[in-house]
Formats: structure tokens, C-alpha cells, sequence
């Protein structure tokens, strides 16, 4: 008898055993260890800040254990970690010290109430609509309130409600010391700055531990162990812990006092789920699909969290950006991380109390003077200074010092307001003479209230002159627009010119008509192609190269005819050779900003440039080299490499064996840079800031260096390089990052490939900070 392999209706294992299912970690291993990390942030973070607002320290338990237990299992950002957060403190402690630590609790419930029926009605969004400089604004005020009180308690005092009051009794505090509370607070301070600096191998394992962990830890052994007497954490018996009451006290008060913590919870939680889908985006490395934040549900997860912490006394609940930080650079990939931190924190309260009750009160108020002091960021200065938000920024600050959070940030929004209306209403506009050649000079927002300024200076050009009118702003309305295309028509109608510049550089508008100003962007019309073509699977490939010409000829030729044109009659004077890979990913006009007559490009598979004499009758590169250095004169010859290219991948797994095609015999201009790769690692080609990702990347880098020496072995490059009248350059392009690296130095084994920003890159990254209000607690090292 013999046996059968399994047909297509039988199965190969017995029936009585079906197959198990694949087996599923209930928590993955990086979101334990993620879990881990905020918990140790966490736990001297949420006892420093109720010792801020006057709270019972258990309070600030309880937040921390329903922020990551609550919110990270309802929230809709699922690696934000909220809790008791700094930027509530001053708010925290205002209601305190007026209704008490009982009403203050039924405030913070209401306040969550508030923000569930915000969630509900979907405005998650508005909330992004406000100002940065006002956020920023109201953090830094926060921030220098944090800090002045705090330093009371550093210098072994008691700090005061109010801002003002702290500053004055701050020089009888200096002339009244306790030198125990100092020393260990300065102790704190000094572990805190100087932890993330330990340098070398040891310091890289040891910036693994956070720095609070290790500040509040090195000043609790050192005071234990001295025998310092000075006052210490004092945890009651949860039996005796203070729940929520009613509120009591005047119905507006308590009505501002609950929009106020609305407000400051649910703008610091939107504004952080934003700032952490940007960190998990831009996290290196493959990682887990990680969703965006879902901001509707992100505002019912923080309310129902702020129910729950009022409800149980703790502390008002929000989005805290040091967590999240350390959440997502600690690898976690689902909200499992935040939710297991709250457990760690459930058990430390209930495990651990005898332990806490040794850390000293002056060292927690040093972590938290710290942390205040960070949220007055050097960095949302410079950004506010750029966009000219200063103003809005100062008077938000000093509002929320002088008068409180809510007064202060409608301070804020009223001198946006005012600041927004000044510039839309002023406009100045003025007429020059200059040889020949008349200038009006527009500096602001064009509106319709300065059209009447507009068209008494456009009068003063006379006719049959050459006019240039130059617009110094970001907006126009449709009146102003209709007033200049009628000057315009009717200047040029009597024999003028005229000439229409902008502020970013000028675009001609001799000709009228609704196309005189180009703003077409290059990348729109194939981003998300492949979406739009899978939506129509019948449509030949044909057809959509027609689809495309078509395109061209109706909306982009218009635009560009004028200067084709002109190249057709001046021919091409290109200033560089650009020699790239073959690969459908690389756009080079739109990686290198670009146009018609810049680039003379030469592309084929792996960007190979064969030396003098082992081309194997293949000229095309050596004549396009010596066409472009001898002929067209260019300036520079750029080798760009990219991420992922097929040629590099092939080069790795192809051996020697097998029959010799057209494209093994073409990749065999690629074994020298193989070679090179094998030698020492020392002299490897690398990336700036990070090593290479695999195999490929790392002959990818080591390939452009390699067609650089190709290059040089060339006679027609070598006379024009001892000339000076050319030179080289190396190029690495990232696809996934949409990334350029520029190579620096001399393009020896040891090459550096530069990360690319400049002045453009860096602001519309300030840009984008300014847009998501990230908190200043994102760049702490606590």
C-alpha cells in the first residue's frame, strides 16, 4: 500500500489537527520597553508638577495613571502620552488656591465633559486655526511662571500665587537660604543638563536611563545618605485621598474657570497629536504602520480621561510632549506602550510609596523650574521674529505672567487680530525715475482700500515709457487685480511696456490675460498617479501618454512657449551635466529646481560613466561627456546615485556565472565599485548623521564615488579640471525621503554625503513647526 501526496481536496496534516493560527504577541517587545521609558519620565515629572500646583502629590498619580490608561485607549493619537502636563500648572494652581482642591476636581470634570461635547460636534480642527505665536506665547507664560515659583522652593521657601508677588519677595528668599535645599536642588540641575552630554560609548548606553530619572534618584541617595533634614515627598494613605466634590463658588467664575481648562488641555493635546504624527513620520528605520492621529477622537479621549482624574482627584489630563517624544524615539508602534506606562503607574503608587517618600521636595521643584524654563523655547523666538510675530508673542507672554492664562491668550488673539488688520489696511506705494525706466513700488497687501494709492502712483508713468511695478506682498484681492490688468492693457495699448515683479523674483506680464502670473506646480499633475490610474483599469498605457501630451499642450504650453522660443533661437548654453540613474523615480528638473536649457542630462541604468578603453565599443557616455565639457561648456558634471536602485541590487547578486546579456555586460562597469566596497570600511563613502541602511544603500554611495574617479580617467575631463574650468560633483538622492545629499570634500574613500537643507528647507521646517504648535517640551532633555 502505498502512500499519496495530498490532492488539491485533501489536506496534508490529519483532520483531527487543524493548523494553528499564527501566534500574536499581546505586546510587542517595543512597545514594553517604550512603556518602560515613560514610565521612569513619568513618575518624578507627575509628583514635581502637583507639588507645583499645590495638589496632593497622589494627584498627580492618578493623572498619570488615567492619561496613559484612559486617553491611550480611547484617544485618537495613538502614541501620545498624556497626564499631568506643565502647561496646566498655572492654571491648575490658580483654581486650587480659589475653590479649593475638592472644586478644583469638579471643575476638571466638567471640563472633560466640555471637551466630549467638543469631540462630538467634530471642531478638533479649529483649534489648529489659532496662532502659533499665541500658543507659543502662552507656553513661555506658563513656562516663567513654572519657573519663579519653583525657585522659591529651591531656595527653600514657599512660593506665592501670583507672579508678581514671587518677584518681589524673591530678594528676602535670596537673603534667607537653606543651604540643604539648595545644595540638592543644584545637584538636580546639574544631573539634569549634564546627563544627555556624557559623551563616548559609555555615554550612548547611559543616555538609554532618562535624565529626570537620574537627577531626582542621584539627589534622593545623596540626601538619604548625608543625612540631610529637609522637607520630602509626603504620600497619605489612599484611604484619606480627596475625590471630587461639587463645585462651589460664583457661577462665572467657575464657568471661566472651566472654559480656561478646556481650552488649555484640548489646544496642548491637538497641537501635540500633531507635533507626534511628525516625529513618527520622520522616525528612521522600518517600523510598524502607525495611523495618524484621528483629532475628534484624540478631543473625547482627553475628556473622558479628564472625567475620570477629576472624578478619582487627580489632575487636570492632557497631551504631554516629553512623553510622546520619548515614546515614539523608544520605538512603541500601538498605543499598548501608553497604556501599559498608566499600569506601571498604578503599581508604583501602590508599591513603591515608601520609596517615594524619600525624595526631597527641592529636587522635584528643580525638575519642574527646569522643565518651565524650556517651554520659553530660543527656538519659537527666532521663528516668531521671522514671521514678525513678536508683538502677538510678547503680549501673550506678559498676559498670561501678569493676568492669568485666559486673559492672556485673548490678549494674544486680540493683538493678532489688530497686528493682521494693520498690515491688510497698510499698504505703501510709491513712484521712482530711474534712467528711464519708471518704478512703482507696492510694499504690503493689495487690497481694494489701496487702490485708490495704487492708481494715483500707476498715473504718474507717462505713456510710451517702460514701466516695472513691483509687488512686495503675499495677497491681492480682485480689485486690485482688476485695476492693474486695466493700466496695464491700456500702458501697453499707447505704445509702453510694462513689467510685473514679485517679491520671490519677478514673473513677466507684457502680454495681458489670466495666464500673465505662472503659479503652476510641477509635482501636482502625477501626485497620486497611480491612485487615478487604477480607478480606470481599461485605459491603455497609450492612452495616457496621449492623456499627458494632451495635458501639456492645454495647460502648460501656454506658459512656456514664450521662453522655448527664445531657446529655440538662442540654442542651449546649459552650465551642468547632470549624470543620473535611469530609474522612473528620479525627476531630475524637479529634484534639482529646474527648467528648459539648465541641465544636459545623461541617464542609463546605475549611472555608470565606462573608463577610457573598457567601454567594449559602447561610446554613448564618453561622447555625451565630450560633447558637454568641449561643445557646450559646461561648468560642472554632477554623478547622482538614488536609494534602491535595481542596477546596485543586481550588481550584489549576480555572480560571474550564467550567459552574458546585454545588461550583465553593461553592469560590469559597475564591479569596481564592488571592488571598492570590499575593501576597507574605513574608507567607505557614508551618510552624514546616520550609516548606511543595508548593503545596497552603501554601494549605491560608493558607486557615485567610483563614476567620479571613471570620470576623471577621462581625457577630456582631466584637461578641463587642470584648467579650472570644470568641476565635479557627487550626488545621493533619497526616494522614500525625498532627500538630496551633496558629497563633500575631495572624493576620496572617506567621502561625507551632506545632508541638503538651506535657507529654503530650514524655513518651511520653522514653518512647519509654527504650524502644529509643537510644544517647547519636545526639545527637553528631561
Amino acid at each position: 500500500m502505498t502512500a499519496c501526496a495530498p490532492t488539491r481536496t485533501q489536506h496534508a496534516h490529519p483532520p483531527h489537527s487543524p493548523p494553528r493560527p499564527p501566534r500574536h504577541r499581546l505586546v510587542q517587545g517595543a512597545d514594553l520597553s517604550a512603556s518602560i521609558a515613560v514610565f521612569l519620565i513619568a513618575l518624578p515629572l507627575s509628583l514635581g508638577i502637583a507639588l507645583a500646583t499645590g495638589a496632593p502629590l497622589q494627584a498627580g498619580l492618578v493623572a498619570a495613571a488615567v492619561g496613559g490608561l484612559v486617553a491611550g485607549r480611547l484617544g485618537g493619537c495613538p502614541l501620545q502620552v498624556s497626564g499631568p502636563a506643565a502647561g496646566l500648572t498655572v492654571v491648575t494652581a490658580d483654581l486650587i488656591h480659589r475653590y479649593g482642591w475638592r472644586t478644583t476636581c469638579g471643575i476638571t470634570v466638567l471640563a472633560g465633559l466640555a471637551q466630549l461635547g467638543l469631540g462630538c460636534l467634530r471642531v478638533a480642527r479649529g483649534a489648529l486655526a489659532v496662532s502659533p505665536a499665541v500658543v507659543h506665547g502662552m507656553l513661555a507664560g506658563i513656562g516663567v511662571t513654572i519657573a519663579v515659583a519653583q525657585l522659591h522652593i529651591v531656595l527653600g521657601g514657599r512660593p506665592d500665587s501670583s507672579v508678581l508677588a514671587n518677584l518681589r519677595a524673591l530678594p528676602a528668599q535670596l537673603a534667607d537660604l537653606d543651604p540643604a535645599a539648595l545644595s540638592m536642588s543644584a545637584l538636580t540641575l546639574t544631573l539634569l543638563l549634564a546627563w544627555p552630554r556624557v559623551p563616548g560609548r559609555a555615554g550612548r548606553l547611559l543616555r538609554k536611563v532618562p535624565a529626570a530619572l537620574v537627577a531626582v534618584t542621584g539627589a534622593t541617595a545623596t540626601a538619604a545618605l548625608t543625612g540631610l533634614v529637609l522637607p520630602r515627598v509626603d504620600l497619605p494613605s489612599w484611604s484619606s485621598h480627596a475625590l471630587a466634590g461639587l463645585p462651589e463658588g460664583p457661577g462665572l467664575g467657575i464657568a471661566a474657570a472651566v472654559l480656561t481648562t478646556t481650552l488649555v488641555c484640548s489646544v496642548q493635546s491637538l497641537l501635540g497629536a500633531v507635533a507626534v504624527d511628525k516625529l513618527v513620520a520622520a522616525r528612521p528605520g522600518p517600523h510598524a504602520h502607525v495611523a495618524r492621529s484621528d483629532l475628534d477622537r484624540e478631543l473625547l479621549g482627553q475628556g473622558a480621561a479628564n472625567i475620570v482624574s477629576g472624578a478619582l482627584g487627580g489632575l487636570p489630563v492632557a497631551g504631554v510632549a516629553v512623553r510622546s517624544t520619548a515614546n515614539v524615539n523608544s520605538g512603541a508602534v500601538s498605543r499598548n506602550s501608553t497604556m501599559l506606562h498608566g499600569v506601571f503607574v498604578v503599581a508604583a503608587a501602590l508599591l513603591m510609596v515608601p520609596l517615594l517618600e524619600w525624595i526631597p521636595l527641592a529636587s522635584l521643584a528643580a525638575l519642574v523650574m527646569a522643565v518651565g524654563i524650556q517651554m520659553v523655547s530660543l527656538n519659537h523666538i527666532r521663528t516668531v521674529t521671522r514671521h514678525r510675530e513678536v508683538l502677538v508673542y510678547a503680549a501673550t507672554t506678559l498676559g498670561v505672567v501678569v493676568f492669568g492664562v485666559l486673559e492672556g491668550v485673548a490678549l494674544g488673539v486680540a493683538v493678532a487680530v489688530a497686528l493682521a488688520l494693520h498690515r491688510l489696511a497698510h499698504t505703501r506705494v510709491t513712484h521712482t525715475e530711474k534712467e528711464g525706466v519708471h518704478h512703482v513700488h507696492v510694499r504690503g497687501q493689495l487690497t481694494f482700500l489701496a487702490v485708490p494709492r495704487l492708481s494715483r502712483a500707476l498715473h504718474l508713468v507717462p505713456q510710451g515709457v517702460h514701466a516695472v511695478v513691483e509687488l512686495d506682498g503675499s495677497f491681492m484681492d480682485h480689485a486690485a487685480y482688476e485695476s492693474l490688468q486695466d493700466w496695464q492693457k491700456t500702458h501697453t495699448a499707447r505704445g509702453g511696456t510694462a513689467e510685473l515683479t514679485g517679491r520671490r523674483g519677478g514673473v513677466r506680464t507684457s502680454d495681458p490675460g489670466p495666464s500673465a502670473v505662472c503659479r503652476c506646480r510641477p509635482w501636482t499633475p502625477w501626485r497620486n498617479h497611480q491612485a487615478c490610474f487604477a480607478q480606470a483599469p481599461t485605459t491603455t498605457d497609450t492612452h495616457e501618454l496621449a492623456r499627458g501630451i494632451s495635458s501639456f499642450q492645454r495647460n502648460t504650453a501656454p506658459l512656456v512657449r514664450e521662453e522655448l522660443a527664445r531657446l529655440a533661437r538662442e540654442g542651449q548654453r546649459p552650465s551642468q551635466l547632470f549624470l543620473t540613474c535611469a530609474d522612473s523615480r528620479l525627476v531630475t528638473s524637479m529634484i534639482t529646481s529646474s527648467g528648459p536649457g539648465d541641465l544636459f542630462v545623461v541617464r542609463n541604468i546605475g549611472n555608470l560613466v565606462p573608463p577610457p578603453g573598457e567601454d567594449h565599443g559602447d561610446h554613448s557616455v564618453a561622447a555625451a561627456v565630450e560633447y558637454a565639457v568641449d561643445v557646450l561648456g559646461v561648468r560642472s558634471i554632477t554623478v547622482c546615485g538614488h536609494s534602491g536602485c535595481g542596477a546596485m541590487q543586481a550588481l550584489i547578486a549576480t555572480g560571474p556565472e550564467g550567459a552574458v546579456t546585454p545588461l550583465k555586460r553593461w553592469l560590469g562597469h559597475g564591479r569596481p565599485s564592488l571592488a571598492r566596497m570590499a575593501g576597507d570600511r574605513r574608507d567607505r563613502p557614508r551618510l552624514a548623521g546616520r550609516a548606511p541602511a543595508d548593503a545596497v544603500e552603501q554601494l549605491c554611495l560608493t558607486n557615485v564615488v567610483q563614476q567620479l574617479e571613471h570620470l576623471r580617467a577621462h581625457d577630456t575631463v582631466r584637461r578641463a579640471l587642470t584648467a579650472g574650468a570644470l568641476e565635479l560633483h557627487g550626488m545621493y538622492f533619497h526616494v522614500g525621503e525625498a532627500q538630496a545629499y551633496l558629497l563633500d570634500g575631495s572624493s576620496d574613500g572617506s567621502a561625507v554625503f551632506e545632508h541638503v537643507e538651506g535657507a529654503v528647507g530650514k524655513e518651511a521646517a520653522g514653518e512647519a513647526e509654527q504650524e502644529t504648535g509643537m510644544a517647547p517640551e519636545l526639545r527637553s532633555p528631561v
